[in-house]
């Protein structure tokens, strides 16, 4: 499972015009699935994601949470994050999980963060969405559930 992760101070998603899932301060995460992800990913990938400390304490230093300050999380599916860009010139899609298995997993993935009593709003799988982020410091990381060794 790979995760984009961005703080930020507000985010929204929209599908067909309509905001569909929107936060305030905290995390906007693009989640993508691969094949061999299983729950064991979920969870690892969850736990990271909200316990990651990228928000500032009172001397300015990263040492918060998500859960420590009570954001909110807007979580979207994208499958592109497994895109192969190494040869040629169109991205190789062939490791991300599709379909009704990929849907099954993402929203056992937003299950799970709604366990930890945080504000979770989520885009619309599979469907096209338009992302606004208002990136905060700017702060973007990556979580790979396969590189947590």
């Amino acid at each position: 499972m790979r995760a984009v992760v961005q703080r930020v101070t507000s985010s929204n998603v929209k599908v067909g015009g309509a905001i569909v899932g929107e936060i305030g301060k905290g995390i906007m995460v693009l989640i993508g699935i691969s094949k061999d992800d299983t729950m064991e990913d979920i969870i690892y990938t969850k736990d990271k994601l909200i316990n990651l400390r990228i928000f500032e304490d009172s001397e300015g230093k990263m040492n918060l949470s998500l859960k420590d300050i009570g954001g909110e999380l807007l979580i979207v599916s994208q499958f592109t994050l497994y895109g192969d860009c190494r040869k040629g010139r169109r991205p190789n899609f062939m490791e991300a999980l599709s379909g009704e298995e990929a849907n099954k997993l993402y929203e056992a993935f937003v299950e799970e963060c709604k366990k930890e009593e945080l504000t979770v709003q989520t885009g619309v799988f599979g469907a096209n969405m338009e992302v606004n982020i208002v990136n905060d410091g700017p702060v973007t990381l990556l979580i790979d559930s396969k590189k947590n060794f």
